[in-house]
């Protein structure tokens, strides 16, 4: 099992910065693509960044520009920098990762984090 820990929302005002991380735990032999998810109140659950064990990366038109994803593979450990916030980035933030456990099986478990709240004031 991996255990996945979201740390780092807050309330911050418009134009302001955090940093997310996500630190994943538990039995790991290996990590493939970690995420970031946002859902705000009333709507669904959407794609913020992604990024590959390679660290590779993809946006959501929305973070373009403002958000930058990054990993630390040796501490199992993705980051959200956010900058520029918005109210309209005001959610509830997740991390999810693709992993495995098992060093002899090709299967690939999606875990997620129970989330940090982000709250962005005008």
């Amino acid at each position: 099992q991996v255990q996945l820990v979201e740390s780092g929302g807050g309330l911050v005002q418009a134009g302001g910065s955090l940093r997310l991380s996500c630190a994943a735990s538990g039995s790991i032999f290996s990590i493939n693509a970690m995420r970031w998810f946002r859902q705000a109140p009333g709507k669904q659950r959407e794609l913020v960044a992604g990024i590959t064990s390679g660290g590779s990366t993809n946006y959501a038109d929305s973070a373009k520009a403002r958000f930058t994803i990054s990993r630390d593979n040796a501490k199992n450990t993705v980051y959200l920098q956010m900058n520029s916030l918005k109210p309209e980035d005001t959610a509830v933030y997740y991390c999810n990762a693709d992993a495995k456990s098992d060093p002899t099986s090709s299967v690939l478990y999606r875990y997620w984090g129970q989330g940090t709240q982000v709250t962005v004031s005008s």
